[in-house]
């Protein structure tokens, strides 16, 4: 079997990416992966054989040891220098270099690895809610196909917009794993004359996920004792919340009509555990 490879792609841009490029739709890899082999062709598999790149030389041995290049040496004043010289060095000669001591956590490491790889072995139909739109390189596909009889890579891509956070489209954005959302806390300091209001799972579904219900907490004041008045706004129990499309837009539907008495049911009868419940309502689920 021939396992196919993950991608994702990480953005930091101030302009749209349906700005840079578009790419057409292809057949997902692990799918084709998995297929018998009285189903992987020579003709299906033929766009993925690189005959140009199989015969490339590969260098073995030392020569081949990519530079390093040490994070804290370069904010330091003893060893700025010298680890200078090793930078400029893998920027000239090789392009590409090993960065050390970086400061980004193992844990944090871990944890995208995981969402991940957690993400690429949902279900094909999972994965698909976040298919690359037309016009657009963000999403689940592939990216760089402008034709439909070029070679393409034995991989699938999943690419994302990640800064500055205002530019996030979070469409793109999986709710599965739930923590591939993974982010920081952000302290909120509350002013005495406003009311602080948050935007809830309802609002999401009917904004069909463009507003953003978003997981909260409260901390201990080590101090005095806290007191907290919340107020829920629901709609009626007895009725349906769904999406609220506009009749001139292509929009895909990414939640279902739901019960506000079941989905509070729903929601209430289960443990928190992030926005998970929102899963609820998805049209696609696992």
């Amino acid at each position: 079997m021939l396992l196919p490879t993950w991608r994702v792609l990480a953005i930091s841009r101030e302009i749209r990416m349906e700005e840079l490029a578009t790419t057409i739709p292809v057949r997902n890899v692990q799918a084709l992966a998995a297929c018998s082999p009285d189903e992987l062709t020579a003709e299906v598999i033929e766009r993925y054989i690189r005959p140009d790149i199989d015969h490339d030389a590969v260098v073995v041995g030392d020569y081949g040891k990519v530079p390093v290049v040490d994070l804290s040496r370069l904010l330091s004043k003893e060893f700025v220098q010298e680890e200078t010289s090793k930078l400029m060095f893998a920027c000239e000669e090789w392009g590409f270099f090993q960065l050390l001591n970086h400061g980004i956590a193992e844990d944090v490491i871990f944890n995208i690895k995981r969402d991940i790889q957690e993400f690429f072995q949902l279900p094909l139909e999972a994965k698909n809610a976040y298919t690359q739109r037309p016009g657009d390189l963000q999403g689940y596909g592939q990216s760089f196909v402008v034709s439909n009889d070029q070679k393409l890579d034995w991989a699938d891509m999943f690419a994302i917009m990640t800064q500055p956070p205002e530019a996030r489209d979070l469409k793109h954005w999986p709710t599965q794993p739930h923590t591939f959302r993974h982010g920081a806390w952000i302290p909120v300091q509350p002013r005495p004359d406003a009311f602080l209001v948050i935007v809830g799972d309802f609002l999401e579904i009917m904004s069909n996920g463009k507003y953003k219900s978003v997981e909260h907490r409260v901390i201990i004041n080590p101090h005095m004792e806290r007191l907290s008045v919340s107020a829920f706004h629901n709609p009626k129990l007895d009725g349906v919340v769904s999406p609220i499309i506009g009749a001139a837009t292509n929009e895909d539907v990414l939640y279902k009509t739901v019960s506000v008495n079941e989905y509070m049911k729903h929601n209430l009868s289960n443990k928190l555990d992030g926005k998970k419940a929102l899963d609820y309502a998805k049209e696609f689920q696992v």
